[in-house]
């Protein structure tokens, strides 16, 4: 299969020009015209998926790996040293970020992760009512995210709306009306703002919250005539 078919396949499930400004979804790495016999879906890149992938696969991530400002390719440093590995295997690479947050990422994890029932899903917020004590919603997130342990804000006892945003979203805090928001990197100055506005946060961390982007495009794509597999990069951090 071409990569070009492969792309505007994945524009219509989830369209690249959802994503924001300034994000980097879509092609990175390849040639529209390339042919294409195998996928890997990942949550992002790392040495270990790039050593055991077969030569010209496809990479299917959620993180671009070319994010900012790429100003110089020292193969001494990251990008540029992973960039030269794809290349030197003719590996290709396709991110899609923000668009999917906004199409599938945020209710899935919402609806068949967390068991929420939705109200309302605009653009990176998704929102359900509930009537618990904040203990339960926590003990509910760290079960079914397999979380140890978890921050939390405490505003209030008992929670009747849920939003949440998968990943790093923060930013968004004071946009919405809820009595708790589960989101992940929950900085000291969010968690301020948060108790100064009655709102309660659970930081559901970034790579827990975001790994199921691998399944739900997996299942996506189940019927393509192509080869798709799940290998997640793994976690950068540990509990020590």
């Amino acid at each position: 299969m071409k990569l070009s078919e492969i792309y505007n396949r994945l524009n219509t499930l989830s369209a690249f020009e959802l994503q924001e400004s300034w994000d980097n979804s879509g092609l990175q790495i390849g040639s529209y015209d390339d042919e294409v016999s195998d996928i890997i879906i990942s949550l992002d890149l790392d040495e270990d998926l790039i050593a055991k992938a077969k030569e010209g696969t496809l990479f299917i991530t959620h993180h671009p790996l070319i994010f900012g400002k790429l100003t110089d390719l020292n193969f001494d440093a990251y990008p540029a040293n992973m960039i030269k590995k794809l290349m030197e295997k003719h590996l290709k690479l396709i991110s899609m970020h923000t668009n999917f947050d906004q199409t599938h990422l945020n209710a899935y994890v919402a609806e068949h992760i967390l068991g929420l029932r939705l109200e309302n899903h605009e653009n990176y917020i998704a929102t359900a009512k509930v009537d618990m004590p904040l203990d339960a919603m926590i003990a509910r997130v760290k079960d079914a995210l397999t979380l140890d342990q978890v921050k939390v804000v405490r505003a209030a006892e008992h929670i009747k709306t849920v939003a949440l945003c998968t990943g790093s979203g923060a930013s968004m805090i004071g946009t919405f009306d809820a009595d708790l928001f589960l989101t992940g990197d929950i900085k000291y100055h969010d968690a301020m703002t948060a108790k100064s506005l009655g709102l309660s946060l659970i930081d559901i961390g970034h790579f827990e919250s975001e790994h199921f982007f691998s399944e739900i495009l997996a299942k996506e794509l189940k019927d393509w005539e192509i080869s798709v597999i799940i290998s997640n990069s793994k976690n950068p951090f540990e509990i020590a």
